[in-house]
């Protein structure tokens, strides 16, 4: 069973930053590919970003590009998203997964690759 546990979120004023943490317990974390999800109120879960295991090519959602970063840190266990210049349609419920069976692929922008999801992390963003 893995385990994924999110935390970092919170209210901010737009153009602030936040940074959350994911952090995976139950196997190998250096063979997971890891990715990061979004779900407003009344909306769709949509891809964020996401990371694969192989030379930690990422990739991002357009509307992120070049406000934030994810990256990941194998001896914590832990996936990172650093979300700077913050804006309302930011706000959201923020969800990392896990694919513990693909070592070898690439970062994957689909939710049905993920086999395992946190709980999620509400962030706000206010006007």
């Amino acid at each position: 069973q893995v385990e994924l546990v999110e935390s970092g979120g919170g209210l901010v004023q737009a153009g602030g930053s936040l940074r959350l943490s994911c952090v995976a317990s139950g196997g190998t974390f250096g063979n997971y590919r890891m990715g990061w999800f979004r779900q407003a109120p009344g909306k769709e879960r949509e891809f964020v970003a996401a990371i694969s295991t192989n030379e930690f090519i990422t990739a991002y959602e357009d509307s992120v590009k070049g406000r934030f970063t994810i990256s990941r840190a194998v001896a914590k266990n832990t996936v990172y998203l650093q979300m700077n210049y913050l804006k309302p349609e930011d706000t959201a419920v923020y969800y990392c997964a896990a694919d513990p069976a693909s070592w070898n692929a690439p970062a994957s922008r689909s939710r049905a690759v993920y086999d395992y999801w946190g709980q999620g992390t509400q962030v706000t963003v206010s006007s």
